[in-house]
């Protein structure tokens, strides 16, 4: 579930984080539950910013 506040796209729920960073999601939890992630427990759910997401990847990638 995406949802867009104040012009930034929220990732919410682990299952999503891992469709758009390409990973399974037992893998996805893994990195979530390890702080590997710029990711936040919200409420019990897993949220993360889209743009910091694809930051993240970039710069380790680079």
């Amino acid at each position: 579930m995406n949802e867009i506040e104040n012009g930034i796209e929220l990732i919410w729920g682990a299952e999503a984080i891992a469709k758009l960073i390409g990973r399974s999601t037992r893998a996805t939890f893994y990195m979530l539950d390890n702080g590997e992630l710029p990711a936040k427990k919200v409420g019990g759910r897993w949220v993360a910013e889209r743009g910091k997401l694809l930051r993240f990847f970039m710069e380790t990638a680079a």
